[in-house]
């Protein structure tokens, strides 16, 4: 069953798991490759396939793991990178509120391993499966937000070591790096549905394009800044008017 169709009340919390591994399925298609790539560029820049792999485990947010080490391997100041890889993952803050009144109520321990394994993968299925399934107790949705988690992050983990291990073999025809931009278009483009959305997307694309100049890819957090307080007028302004 897909989350564009309404399960009965009575559905159990079982099914609510395989419902959410079966909707995260197709994400292993850029997942793979994503990984194996960060496997790749992870040894290229020095590491080896256990650092690369605690890399992973320990920061499972791809596109921040990329920008901190391609920075760190430009020879940028760590708090640059820290600071860039921050401003990237804003959105996971952002995530976490939009998901708050449906899994707030969850157990500590629960809500803090639902914060570690916060990806755009599990964050895009449960908004729209906990939406379009109101009747679902809190136990149907931390069911499903956890087998949403088992496709995504065991195989993020597994990958980036096949990624270190084999480094440069993966031959460049292959363009393995084409998985990042596919996988946030497909998340972020059905996201869109509101002036709010779309004037902060279009505000921070022309902000990133005009400031790439600017060193150790900072035009990327003042994109991301110019962006939200974009959105966040726009949909101030909306709401007066309403």
């Amino acid at each position: 069953m897909s989350v564009y169709e309404n399960p009965p009340a009575t559905a159990s919390v079982q099914s609510a798991f395989w419902q959410g591994m079966r909707d995260a399925a197709p994400f292993l298609l850029v997942i793979i490759p994503f990984a194996m790539l960060f496997g790749v560029v992870a040894t290229e820049a020095g590491l080896n396939i256990l650092e690369a792999s605690l890399y992973s485990v320990a920061v499972i947010a791809g596109a921040a793991q990329f920008t901190s080490l391609q920075l760190l391997s430009d020879g940028a100041p760590v708090f640059i990178a820290l600071a860039s890889a921050l401003a990237v993952n804003l959105r996971m803050a952002m995530y976490s509120a939009s998901l708050t009144p449906y899994l707030g109520a969850a157990p500590l321990w629960k809500r803090a391993l639902i914060a570690y394994c916060m990806v755009d993968q599990t964050y895009a299925c449960a908004v729209v499966a906990y939406e379009k399934n109101p009747d679902w107790t809190l136990q149907h949705r931390l069911s499903y937000f956890f087998g949403v988690v088992v496709p995504i992050c065991p195989f993020w983990y597994l990958m980036t070591i096949v990624g270190a291990m084999i480094g440069s073999a993966i031959p460049p025809e292959l363009a393995l790096d084409f998985a990042m931009p596919i996988t946030f278009i497909a998340m972020v483009a059905p996201m869109l549905k509101t002036l709010a959305h779309l004037s902060a997307c279009i505000m921070a694309i022309i902000i990133a394009l005009s400031f790439a100049w600017l060193p150790y890819n900072l035009g990327l957090l003042v994109a991301g800044l110019a962006g939200m307080m974009t959105g966040a007028q726009v949909e101030l302004m909306m709401g007066r008017r309403a």
